[in-house]
C-alpha cells in the first residue's frame, strides 16, 4: 500500500468512526521540492500523522496548521517557501509549494427529545439532511424504529436524565420538543449543564413565559443561558404540519451553525447573495 493510499483509507476509517482529522495535500509545487503534487498527509487532532508531504520543520509547521484547522473548522491554503533558514523558512531546498489543509470533523448530532409527531418529523428530516441523530423519549412506544428508521440511537429515559445517556459536546443540536412546562422544568436545567450551543423549546410564547418565570425562580438563568435557549424554536415561516415546523425547526438549526440571518435572499445585498 503507497503512502497515500494508507492517508486515504485512513481518511475513510475516520469518517465512518467519527474521528476528526485534517487532510494535508500537496496542490502545487515549484523548484526543488521533497514531494509532487498530490502528495497527502493525515493528521489526527493528538498530532500523530499518516504519511508524509516531505518531512522536516515544513512538515512540522503542516501538522500545527492542521491542528488549527480542526480546532476552528475552517480550511487552508498555506504556502511554503523552502529557500533559507535563517529568513525563518522551513527548508533550504530552493522550491515553494502550496498545501490545502482541509478538516474533516463528524456529523453534527440533533438529539430529539420526545418522539411525537413533531419530533418524529424533525428526526426524519435531520437523518434526511446528514446528521447524526438521538430520539429520545420515556415511553417506548414513541423511541423505536418502526417510527422513523436509520438513527444513530433511540434512548428510552426521562428527559432530565438525557445528558446521562447520550453523549452532548459543542457540536450537538438539541430539540425539547415536549409534552408541558413540567417536563421542561426538570429538563432544561439539565439541559444547560452541558456544552450544547443550541437548545431549542417547542411551544408558544406563552407557554415560554410561564416556563421562563417558573424556571428562574429555581434556576439562576444567565444572559449566556438565554442565548442558548432557542424558544418558542424554530424560524416564523408560518408552519403549521409536523413536517412543516420540522424544516423550521432544522432552518433555525443551519442558521445557528452557519451564521445566517434568516432574511429573505431578494432582501441581501447583492454582493452577499
Amino acid at each position: 500500500m503507497t503512502d497515500d493510499t494508507a492517508v486515504i483509507q485512513a481518511l475513510a476509517d475516520a469518517q465512518k468512526t467519527g474521528e476528526p482529522v485534517a487532510l494535508a495535500t500537496v496542490i502545487h509545487t515549484q523548484g526543488s521540492m521533497p514531494r509532487h503534487a498530490g502528495s497527502k498527509m493525515l493528521i489526527r487532532a493528538n498530532g500523530e500523522t499518516i504519511g508524509t508531504i516531505g518531512g522536516g520543520a515544513m512538515e512540522a509547521k503542516v501538522i500545527q496548521a492542521g491542528l488549527e484547522a480542526l480546532r476552528t473548522g475552517t480550511p487552508k491554503l498555506e504556502t511554503y517557501t523552502l529557500n533559507n533558514l535563517d529568513d525563518g523558512d522551513p527548508g533550504i531546498c530552493g522550491g515553494t509549494a502550496q498545501i490545502f489543509i482541509e478538516p474533516y470533523h463528524p456529523p453534527k448530532t440533533v438529539v430529539i427529545i420526545g418522539g411525537g409527531h413533531v419530533g418524529v418529523a424533525v428526526a426524519g428530516l435531520a437523518h434526511w439532511m446528514g446528521y447524526k441523530v438521538v430520539l429520545s423519549d420515556d415511553r417506548a412506544e414513541y423511541c423505536n424504529p418502526s417510527l422513523v428508521g436509520g438513527l444513530a440511537d433511540y434512548v428510552v429515559c426521562m428527559p432530565q436524565d438525557v445528558p446521562q445517556y447520550v453523549t452532548i459536546d459543542a457540536q450537538t443540536y438539541i430539540v425539547a420538543v415536549t409534552r408541558g412546562l413540567p417536563i421542561d422544568l426538570a429538563l432544561l436545567p439539565a439541559l444547560l449543564t452541558t456544552p450544547a450551543p443550541y437548545i431549542g423549546v417547542i411551544g408558544s410564547r406563552r407557554r415560554w413565559a410561564l416556563t421562563y418565570k417558573a424556571l428562574s425562580e429555581t434556576y439562576p438563568l444567565t444572559d449566556d443561558d438565554l442565548k442558548r435557549l432557542h424558544a418558542p424554536i424554530g424560524l416564523e415561516i408560518g408552519a403549521e404540519t409536523p413536517k412543516e415546523i420540522a424544516v423550521s425547526i432544522l432552518a433555525e438549526i443551519i442558521m445557528h451553525q452557519r451564521g445566517g440571518t434568516g432574511a429573505p435572499m431578494r432582501d441581501m445585498p447583492q454582493d452577499e447573495k
